[in-house]
């Protein structure tokens, strides 16, 4: 992760963290299946899900392998983690897997899931790297980011911020094949709808780790900006994804 203060800003959601992310029931079984399809899972595989948070998807992991190491650096984060003997919390994160500094609880893995982690780890392909090590053979890395490019009624300093700081998909790609993986990227997309008053407190609480970038003030004008560009009672907007999947020989 590349700072503290990121760190601290999922330590200071994850008591909510769901009420924000899991936008509905919908979405999340949309996303879990997207990531189900392009693992393929089975049911004796091994599985890390890196920057887990609250376990929103380790759980659908967990349906399909016979257990999922939960990795997070918010301690917080993993203390909302359900019981399940088939789910393994970990404080730590991607760095510290690639490079060795925490010890895991077995020697090979069959699949690693980064979803919307990558953008927080500080050099991409050194990371790829370490993680291709911890891979089986014939195992898989799945990394799910946003584009680009988003499409979030967001105010113009957030959505600049995000095109400086979002890695391009196809970088991954590429470094995912410098790592030695076979590499392919697919997109997909689900329709999101919000009344207005929940999306704008879901902005207040900066639900996007790129939000903890502004203080109060800030976020209050970028939401008087929000209003003024939308003015309609309902949100609706596509929330597009990146798929890039790594499997290793």
């Amino acid at each position: 992760m590349r700072n503290d203060a990121t760190r601290a800003h999922y330590d200071r959601l994850a008591d909510k963290y769901d009420e924000n992310w899991a936008h509905s029931s919908e979405f999340i079984q949309w996303m879990t299946s997207s990531i189900q399809q392009r693992l393929r899972l089975g049911p004796d595989d091994r599985v890390i899900d890196i920057g887990c948070g609250t376990g929103l998807y380790a759980r659908g992991l967990a349906e399909q392998a016979s257990m999922v190491v939960c990795v997070d650096p918010s301690q917080a984060m993993l203390d909302q983690l359900p019981a399940d003997d088939q789910l393994i919390p970990l404080h730590a994160g991607a760095e510290d897997l690639a490079e060795g500094r925490v010890r895991l609880p077995h020697d090979g893995y069959d699949a690693i899931l980064l979803k919307e982690v990558i953008h927080h780890v500080a050099d991409p392909s050194a990371g790829l790297a370490g993680l291709t090590r911890l891979l089986r053979p014939g195992g898989r890395i799945l990394v799910a980011m946003l584009p680009t490019s988003i499409e979030y009624p967001l105010f113009d300093a957030a959505l600049k911020l995000f095109r400086e700081l979002q890695p391009d998909p196809e970088d991954i790609v590429a470094a995912m094949r410098d790592s030695g993986l076979a590499a392919e990227l697919t997109h997909d997309e689900f329709p999101l709808v919000f009344t207005a008053e929940r999306y704008m407190r879901m902005v207040r609480s900066r639900y996007m780790s790129l939000l903890s970038n502004f203080d109060d003030a800030a976020i209050e004008a970028g939401i008087d900006e929000i209003r003024r560009r939308h003015p309609d009672p309902e949100f609706r907007f596509p929330d597009r994804f990146a798929f890039v999947l790594g499997v290793k020989a």
